[in-house]
């Protein structure tokens, strides 16, 4: 090869080559098979990895060292006592490629036939998962017996009962005894990792088939049924070795276990796919992900689909109804499995159905209100009357048609599924149709044999004590129809009885319940506890009384003398013709005036839910310290208690005694490092000024005054209202110290500036004669302070005077980019001139203090310039500056809305309720972003290329964001004379653009490892806190299609490959998980496709591969493209939560500081046993400025959505999936 092109090969190619080399010298060349050999022994070390270097040798990495880490992979690689399998005859005959058992997972690759790709990524997977466990569950991070630490023995049982949670509950649920068996001597955790790492295999190999969780519990269960042949329990304390032959070996190949079990599952679900249509068939002809799997509901899969799975089972059959097959010289018929309990069909009438008691108690409540409001009185009270009682009883006539109603349409809807009912389903519904058949008989025939008997309120509940045989029929009737109603209002009350009864997987409890719901193995007993419930039911309790109140008085009763009259007027004489030629009365009329209200009274409840969850929501945000701050104006009334707010919420808490007073400071100096970095991003992101920065920023020099350092834009105009409240002081010291503590902040601007002047010229001054000077002057005022004689003393109208000069003084302190020494000399002047103020106009004693007769040379000729190469002293002589000559109030700072809004949100959020941040480690957390072909970087073109209208996105942008392109230009020092000259800072305008679209580059900014990672500095070393940070946060991006765009000659996609390989350069933690289509030889000779999920990160210059694992076939030719997506690249994910976010989001690094807290929902212990799963989050829409309806839509978000999901989530306890953290 030339060497000009090895030159410019990529990675991938030069490896490619080397290995051809080595073969060809392994094959040549007899001697050298030695070191050949030794070569591939190393081709391990230099491979690449995600976050462990596992396979590495050399230098360890930090991350290898954290004691968690390593008992974690201690742990894995204690294979005593397990046999070992026997190796393929294939690969046994070749020396170099006979594989090594290190561990529990490579054995479990050998003995089942896993993939190597999927076999690295989950034991990398299962080590972090192991190691953060541990890390919160131990309480001595960072002491000295780290060094031998071992993992808690609760670790890996916690871990085991989260992740078989769903498997034990399976079993029980089939009356199945579960594979997972520990015993209870032994003295190695060796079961339980075999057991989590076999699912998490599993699980990791099942790319669409993990849209099935019962499934892989089917899959899982019997996977481990022949593990546990293999290893009996006695080898886990006699450590026996023994060969075995394992159950899935494919010859030369290591996906076995993928072609064997997972990819005829898969090929089903294509087939079933296929016959969607693209959305266009009907739902009852084919099946989805939840048909499939509920396939696994019942115990026919063991009887059908057995283990090995049967290809002859009926599960596998194809999408036809019926398929002969010769099979042994005979003829099998079998039937392809139909769509399990539910099948979609699509009609208004599931507008009844699914909401038949919301329209079943509408409609009987409206029936009782016109029956009462038409009674002689028409008011509430009328109800106790005999005749107007009777005549409302005759709602559980209406009741029963409502219920016939609905039973007929349970078996109309669902006819379509009848096949694949069980039996005992097709009888329950029958059931329900000939008893509603039967009420809708007896209530009318009983109630018109009842109506010469008179009856009352009165009379009907004492004849339940009285002579029964005096009774109506039709009373006892109505309480036979309500007695299922009774015992369904006593379940709804004692709620622990019902939770219990529903999860029962008793068969005795579930032929009582058959009647009232069919057997499920989902949503069983999901149910909050009793004072959720109470809440709940008060809620709308409440509701539906305002809205029934306000329906009766203002819609109905309203209505009744009108349509009395309406009714006995008499047909009129019609001119043209009539609608009801043969009716006596006025029907048409009537059915005119009531229909309005009518409609009304069935959809007030949705106003009236408005105004309810409004006022529920403000009152839950008020208990919730929700909007304390919401303005420029109370952010600065309320700032002093800000960084209080923050130190209790936001950083972590010490137990120790002796350390809490030293915490109480580390609190202080955490938020002027956390504030800072908050403003600094608002600079970097162009939304704040230079000024504003300065006059936003908390000084890092804090401790060079006794007072606290605030931010300058709280001390805004105080030094020159305490100069003028000076020169209107002429006699007393008391009267000037009252004015000047009348507002906190003037007295901290005026002794920071008193101190930090000193301070300045103290740093300047060389010669002692010339700190004598100095310290002359201060002693003399602070003696005049201590003697309350300043303002006689000290002539204070002279100080604005004594203000401009050092001002000047500054200025010239800040010119640190041009020559020192022309400076030098008029820093001196200037401080000669500041001398001579203060004591020839200032003091009036103050003459003799510049006398020295020992001095030689001039005053201050000989000052120290070093101190302003310091970036920290620079800080103080800009502060110091805005101190002295900023006039104006700085209430308006910053100007930027969104600066606004983000500072007051963040503010405001400190002094919410939320859980505290953990100590020292919080949940480990992944954020996955899918991507399919959207925008990642604008290029120049897109910036420049007009629409329509003739606008391009650079110009619109500069048009709606005015301030920030201003910001932006002072940022990068640059102003443009022409539209030509910005076509020079294309690099920098470019992310700029990006920064403010809908573009992968604003979303994957890492804001939360940043977070993490500075939350670590305290507690361990740089080094220590990267590496900690790594194993917290993973951030991955599924784009699809990045393999083609890798290879794709079109400019646009060529375009995107770039711009994400120059992301994953820029942020060494984001890794990319693609599907990459490869075509390979098939067994006929021909090719075929293959797929593989990738997992790359970015290198030195290029992408380096990680992880490869192949799919059973295309993931997104099954289902939908977003979810597919996402699923192919969950299985690269680390931590305990995952976070779902869509490209066109974004995560502020103010709201990431938060994210420790938000994870801590998870754990707290408001929710009692059942902790939460899902973590619903709010979103800003920030497009809101482009449009009044983008700004409506943005208000309606912050406003209405916000308080609807408040309320929602309590005291109704729901939550928004939309966008969500997944534990």
């Amino acid at each position: 090869m030339p060497m000009g092109s090895r030159l410019g090969a990529s990675p991938e190619m030069i490896e490619r080559n080397m290995s051809l080399m080595l073969l060809l010298i392994v094959e040549k060349t007899g001697p050298f098979d030695i070191y050949a050999k030794e070569v591939e022994k190393e081709k391990a070390s230099f491979s690449h990895y995600n976050i462990l270097p596992l396979n590495i040798s050399g230098q360890r990495q930090p991350v290898m060292e954290i004691p968690e880490i390593k008992a974690a992979v201690d742990l894995l690689r204690k294979i005593d006592g397990l046999p070992m399998p026997r190796l393929d005859p294939v690969s046994a005959e070749k020396e170099t490629d006979v594989p090594t058992v290190r561990d529990l997972f490579d054995w479990l690759w050998l003995t089942f036939g896993f993939q190597k790709g999927n076999v690295e990524n989950q034991k990398e997977h299962l080590i972090l998962l192991l190691a953060n466990i541990d890390m919160r569950k131990g309480a001595n991070a960072y002491q000295s017996d780290r060094h031998n630490h071992v993992m808690h023995s609760d670790t890996v049982r916690s871990l085991m009962r989260k992740i078989f949670e769903n498997y034990i509950s399976w079993c029980r649920y089939l009356h199945l005894e579960s594979n997972i068996k520990i015993p209870n001597d032994a003295s190695t955790q060796q079961p339980e990792i075999l057991y989590i790492g076999l699912y998490l295999l599993i699980w990791g190999e099942a790319s669409n088939v993990r849209f099935m969780p019962e499934c892989i519990c089917y899959i899982f269960h019997h996977s481990h049924q022949y593990k546990n042949t293999i290893i009996p329990m006695c080898l886990f304390m006699e450590h026996v070795r023994q060969d075995f032959d394992p159950p899935f070996r494919r010859e030369g190949s290591d996906d076995a276990f993928l072609q064997l079990v997972i990819q005829p599952i898969y090929s089903v679900m294509k087939q079933e796919a296929a016959m969607n249509k693209r959305g266009r068939t009907s739902h009852s002809k084919w099946r989805n992900y939840d048909d499939l799997n509920e396939y696994f509901w019942s115990k026919r899969c063991f009887k059908q689909l057995k283990w090995p799975m049967d290809s002859a089972a009926d599960f596998f059959a194809v999408p036809l109804k019926i398929k002969t097959e010769e099979h042994h010289d005979r003829v099998i018929t079998r039937r392809r499995i139909p769509k399990t309990n539910f099948v979609e069909v699509r009609t208004f009438l599931h507008l009844f159905r699914s909401f038949d008691r919301m329209w079943a108690f509408f409609i009987l409540a409206f029936q009782a209100m016109v029956i009462v409001a038409w009674s002689p009185s028409g008011l509430p009270s009328a109800i106790f009357d005999p005749t107007v009682f009777r005549n409302v009883l005759t709602i559980f006539i209406t009741a029963a048609f409502l219920n016939f109603l609905q039973a007929t349409l349970e078996i109309i809807l669902n006819w379509k599924a009848w096949r694949s009912l069980e039996c005992s389903q097709m009888i329950r519904y029958i059931l329900k149709f000939v008893v509603a058949v039967a009420w809708l008989i007896i209530l009318p025939t009983t109630y018109m044999s009842s109506i010469q008997n008179s009856t009352g309120l009165i009379k009907f509940f004492s004849s339940w004590i009285g002579n029964l045989q005096s009774e109506s029929i039709y009373n006892f009737a109505v309480a036979l129809y309500m007695l299922p109603n009774i015992f369904s209002a006593l379940f709804f009350i004692f709620l622990p009885f019902r939770r219990v009864l529903e999860r029962s997987n008793s068969r005795i409890i579930r032929f009582f319940l058959w009647w009232t719901q069919p057997k499920l193995y989902v949503a069983r007993g999901m149910y909050e506890d009793t004072c959720s419930l109470l809440k709940y039911t008060l809620f709308w309790i409440l509701l539906l009384i305002c809205k029934l109140a306000f329906s009766f008085y203002v819609e109905i009763y309203p209505l009744v003398g009108p349509t009395r009259t309406i009714m006995f007027l008499g047909r009129g004489q019609y001119a043209w013709h009539e609608f009801f030629p043969y009716l006596q009365h006025n029907l048409g009329v009537v059915i005119t005036v009531w229909a309005p209200i009518v409609m009304v009274y069935f959809m007030d409840t949705q106003i009236w839910y408005a105004i309810f969850s409004t006022i529920c929501g403000g009152v839950n945000g008020a208990f919730s310290r929700l909007g304390e701050i919401r303005t420029l104006g109370m952010l600065r009334s309320r700032f002093e208690a800000i960084p209080i707010a923050f130190g209790k919420h936001l950083v972590p808490g010490h137990d120790s005694q002796p350390k809490r007073h030293e915490h109480e400071e580390d609190k202080i100096n955490k938020f002027s490092d956390i504030w800072n970095a908050f403003i600094h991003s608002l600079r970097e992101e162009d939304l704040i000024s230079n000024r504003e920065r300065n006059l936003l920023i908390v000084p890092s020099s804090m401790g060079d005054t006794t007072v606290f350092q605030w931010p300058p834009f709280l001390l805004a105009s105080k030094i020159p209202i305490a100069l003028d409240m000076a020169n209107s002081v002429k006699k007393r010291d008391e009267e000037l110290r009252k004015r000047i503590n009348q507002d906190p902040y003037t007295y901290y601007a005026v002794v920071e500036c008193y101190q930090t002047l000193f301070s300045i010229l103290d740093s300047l001054i060389v010669e002692q004669s010339d700190k004598k000077v100095v310290d002359r002057i201060h002693d003399r005022i602070e003696d005049s302070i201590r003697r309350q004689s300043l303002v006689k003393e000290f002539r204070l109208d002279e100080l604005p005077q004594l203000s401009a000069k050092f001002d000047k003084l500054l200025n010239l302190l800040l010119r640190t980019d041009e020559d020192i020494e022309p400076i030098k000399t008029q820093i001196a002047n200037l401080l000669q001139d500041i001398m001579e103020i203060i004591t020839q106009d200032i003091m009036k004693n103050g003459q003799g203090i510049l006398k020295d007769e020992n001095r030689n040379n001039q005053l201050f000729a000989n000052i120290n310039l070093d101190s302003v190469k310091d970036k920290t002293w620079k800080e103080k002589c800009v502060r110091l500056q805005l101190l002295l000559t900023t006039k104006e109030s700085a209430i308006y700072v910053p100007t930027n809305l969104d600066a606004r809004r983000r500072i007051t949100f963040f503010a405001n959020s400190l002094f919410m309720k939320m859980p505290k941040a953990p100590q020292p480690f919080c949940f480990c957390i992944s954020v996955l972003t899918p991507y399919f072909k959207e925008e990642v970087l604008f290029s120049a073109e897109d910036l420049y290329k007009k629409n329509e209208d003739g606008i391009s996105i650079l110009f619109y942008l500069r048009k709606i964001y005015p301030d920030e392109w201003k910001n932006f230009l002072e940022r990068i020092e640059f102003q443009p004379t022409d539209e030509e000259s910005l076509k020079t800072k294309m690099d920098e305008i470019r992310p700029w653009a990006s920064y403010r679209g809908q573009t992968l580059t604003r979303t994957v900014k890492l804001e939360h490892r940043r977070t993490v990672q500075s939350s670590q500095q305290g507690w361990a070393s740089f080094d220590m806190a990267r590496a900690i940070a790594d194993i917290k946060f993973t951030y991955v991006v599924s784009c699809q299609v990045y393999g083609m765009q890798k290879t794709s000659k079109d400019p646009k996609d060529k375009a995107c490959y770039l711009n994400i390989l120059n992301l994953m350069l820029m942020y060494p933690s984001l890794r990319v998980a693609y599907i990459d289509e490869v075509e390979a030889p098939a067994g006929n000779g021909t090719t075929e496709k293959t797929y593989y999920s990738v997992l790359v990160k970015g290198g030195e210059k290029y992408d380096e591969e990680i992880y490869r694992i192949k799919l059973p076939g295309k993931p997104t030719d099954i289902g939908e493209g977003k979810p597919e997506n996402q699923n192919h690249a969950i299985v690269f994910t680390r931590g305990e939560a995952l976070q779902a976010i869509d490209m066109n989001q974004d995560n502020y690094l103010e709201e990431a500081f938060k994210m420790r807290n938000v994870l801590e929902e998870f754990e707290s212990e408001k929710y009692g046993k059942r902790k939460p799963t899902i973590l619903g989050l709010r979103e800003h829409i920030f497009t809101g400025s482009v449009s009044s309806l983008a700004w409506f839509m943005s208000n309606q978000e912050t406003s209405f959505v916000t308080i609807g999901q408040r309320v929602l989530a309590n005291p109704l306890k729901y939550v928004n999936l939309h966008f969500n953290i997944v534990l």
